[in-house]
């Protein structure tokens, strides 16, 4: 959780490492079971565990411990690169990846803004993808998605190679965000890396002394850290605000490490694949950034056109 500053200085962060469950001797506790009464006033004794064998009571545990190390293992994020032709993931990871940019689009609007404006298949090459699996979604290695889908994919712009973009549709749980930003930044020099972050927030999240109805929603609103130095493109964001999930864990990995980062949180009353919210981020195509990546505006158009068609047809689907 980063919290927004009152000047424009760095964000208070407040980080966590994922918590854990386990208490002493990698077992996990149980609630004891009652026993009901099946009359009024009956002295009901309490079952006690006292007699039990042990063996029995450590083959339970055993049995726990082994759920609970697959539940963690299936719930590992994998990060695979393919940054040279031939090259398989783990070597391909080796290495660590030269970049000087690092754009990350987290939610299906701020991706789909990245897909009309920036993204093209001429200067753009997928270099990697995010595998992860828990309660919301489930991600693979595939490149072929729709903007409905749950993913995470890479980019290398092709003309300078150490331009990296990053799509982020899926939700990334709490206990994943650590594993998540060690295997991405981990295979990153941290050397002239600067970052910009994207991200939608729900415009009720907005905390104002005056009514969010009477707010101009969309809006955006910026956090960087204390190393970002360039001009930003929208007002900072005012005490008492928060960010929170993956924006505020990519923030508060570039604090820690002082990394030049800013996100760019947008404020919006609608929470699906919309065109104003999309639109919302277009002040972003001025920035140093951003400015020399802007494709044709009017390819873009028909990218965003043909982005939200798309997801109408996909959500009839289901009517």
């Amino acid at each position: 959780m980063v919290r927004a500053s009152e000047s424009d200085s760095a964000p208070r962060v407040r980080t966590a490492r994922p918590r854990c469950d386990w208490l002493s001797g990698g077992c996990w506790c149980r609630g004891a079971r009652g026993a009901m009464a099946t009359f009024f006033g009956e002295v009901v004794v309490a079952p006690s565990r006292a007699g039990v064998d042990d063996e029995e009571s450590a083959e339970e545990t055993l049995e726990d411990w082994e759920i609970r190390r697959e539940l963690e293992k299936k719930r590992e994020v994998d990060v695979l690169w393919t940054l040279r032709a031939g090259a398989s993931a783990e070597s391909a990871a080796d290495e660590p990846i030269s970049c000087s940019k690092f754009i990350v689009a987290i939610g299906h609007n701020a991706s789909a803004f990245l897909s009309s404006f920036i993204l093209d298949s001429i200067c753009w090459e997928v270099v990697g993808a995010v595998k992860l699996w828990n309660e919301w979604c489930r991600t693979s290695n595939t490149t072929k998605v729709l903007p409905t889908d749950s993913f995470c994919l890479f980019y290398r712009l092709i003309s300078d190679p150490t331009v990296l973009l990053c799509q982020c549709s899926c939700y990334v749980a709490e206990d994943q965000q650590f594993q998540w930003l060690e295997k991405v930044f981990g295979c990153m020099r941290k050397e002239g890396l600067q970052v910009t972050i994207l991200s939608t927030c729900p415009v009720a999240d907005y905390k104002t002394q005056e009514s969010t109805l009477t707010l101009p929603s969309p809006f955006l609103k910026a956090l960087k850290t204390k190393e970002f130095k360039e001009p930003i493109c929208c007002p900072l964001l005012e005490q008492p605000n928060i960010v929170q999930d993956l924006p505020a864990a990519v923030l508060s990995y570039c604090q820690v490490w002082q990394i030049p980062a800013v996100l760019y949180q947008c404020y919006t009353d609608v929470i699906k694949l919309d065109t104003v919210t999309i639109e919302a981020f277009k002040p972003l195509l001025s920035s140093k950034v951003l400015k020399s990546l802007v494709k044709d505006i009017s390819e873009s158009t028909k990218i965003l056109k043909k982005l939200l068609t798309t997801n109408e047809t996909h959500n009839n689907i289901y009517i």
